[in-house]
């Protein structure tokens, strides 16, 4: 595949009185359209490279949640839901009537969302390292939730760097682990810490029940257990890949754009 000569626009759209939201559209505006949601702590430049390598028929719009990248809000709610009225206030900006969304790590649980808002919109939800950590597996207690959220509230540093471990194979190089320390760690706060908090406080199972669109896990081959696939199956499609770490769409965005474009291709 090689780099399409696209155009792309910055644009934002007031969602409400306290939230503005920012994003970036390239491609035809009569093209397959598809959704791109950054993951927790990042922000839209994440696919800058994969929307590089889609088709030039395919019209991509990668969106900044609200307080990450160049979106700002001073809301006071951050559950998951909530992002994906960000990506449906975007949707509606762009009068997109179909499209397919992909959503990176914590994203990928906003795509999810997005799904279930827009059941009439939404065609297929494509989760890239999301949806298989066991966290998300079952509705956490509060006790349990509260556990587990302690440490971003008491050591936001300390728990990104834990993340970006956690989701770097042995080979993944020092360097590439330390950058992604530093754009994660500079994240606008609260909304860092609550965004993590609504992850956390996501109901998995609920959502995938209620979404009927296809959705399409494609995860680290490393990282993705026979536990989840188990748990998932019945839900959700996997696709393994060697890409790289869990941040693979930014470490392989050519073969990121092979696959969503590839699944595009099959739906239309």
């Amino acid at each position: 595949m090689t780099v399409a000569n696209r155009s792309a626009a910055n644009r934002e759209t007031q969602r409400s009185i306290d939230t503005t939201i920012r994003y970036t559209v390239s491609g035809p505006a009569d093209g397959p359209t598809v959704a791109l949601i950054h993951g927790w702590a990042c922000n839209r430049n994440d696919y800058d490279g994969v929307t590089s390598y889609l088709p030039d028929t395919i019209r991509a719009i990668a969106i900044d949640l609200a307080e990450h990248g160049e979106s700002r809000s001073t809301r006071d709610v951050w559950t998951i839901a909530e992002f994906a009225r960000d990506v449906a206030a975007v949707l509606d900006a762009e009068s997109v009537h179909k499209c397919m969304v992909v959503g990176h790590s914590l994203g990928g649980a906003v795509a999810v969302e997005v799904g279930r808002l827009l059941p009439d919109i939404v065609e297929h939800v494509i989760t890239l390292d999301a949806l298989h950590y066991t966290f998300l597996f079952g509705a956490l207690d509060e006790e349990a939730a509260d556990a587990l959220v302690q440490p971003v509230r008491e050591d936001f540093p300390g728990l990104v760097r834990s993340m970006v471990e956690a989701g770097s194979p042995e080979r993944t190089a020092p360097a590439l682990k330390d950058r992604y320390f530093e754009k994660m760690v500079a994240v606008r706060q609260p909304a860092g810490t609550r965004a993590f908090e609504g992850l956390v406080g996501w109901n998995m199972e609920e959502a995938l029940a209620d979404v009927k669109q296809p959705i399409t896990e494609i995860g680290v081959r490393e990282m993705v257990t026979q536990e989840a696939m188990a748990y998932l199956g019945n839900r959700v499609d996997f696709v393994l890949v060697d890409l790289g770490s869990h941040h693979f769409p930014s470490e392989s965005p050519e073969g990121t754009a092979k696959l969503l474009a590839d699944i595009m291709a099959a739906r239309h």
